[in-house]
């Protein structure tokens, strides 16, 4: 039965052999396809700006708040949970981890009074 099992396997794998064509499984790259950069090549680039237009559909995903952007220091501010999520080269980083707590303003109105 195991002699049957093998001759069986070995002849179909023989016919599949003789009926597939082979074809390289990599296409050879040629250094004038490609388009490398070194670490020469980086200048000191400056920021892509970042599009006001995406303030409206961006919240913070903590608070789900609305989010403020300012410029000077290119970041986005939650101003109820007092943290700035860094913007890189356009893309807002909004990982919670990476965002940066910043000082709220000393406003007695917002706080709340202990009685």
């Amino acid at each position: 039965m195991f002699r049957n099992v093998l001759g069986k396997l070995v002849t179909e794998s023989v016919r599949v052999h003789c009926y597939v064509k082979p074809v390289p499984l990599i296409r050879r790259v040629t250094p004038s396809s490609v388009s490398v950069r070194s670490f020469t090549d980086v200048k000191d680039e400056a920021q892509l700006p970042f599009d006001a237009s995406l303030l409206q559909f961006l919240v913070c995903p903590l608070s789900k708040k609305p989010l403020r952007y300012e410029a000077k220091t290119n970041e986005l501010i939650n101003e109820e949970l007092g943290i700035a999520y860094p913007i890189s080269d356009g893309i807002p980083n909004m990982i919670p981890q990476e965002a940066r707590l910043i000082q709220k303003d000393a406003d007695t109105s917002t706080t709340p009074t202990q009685e």
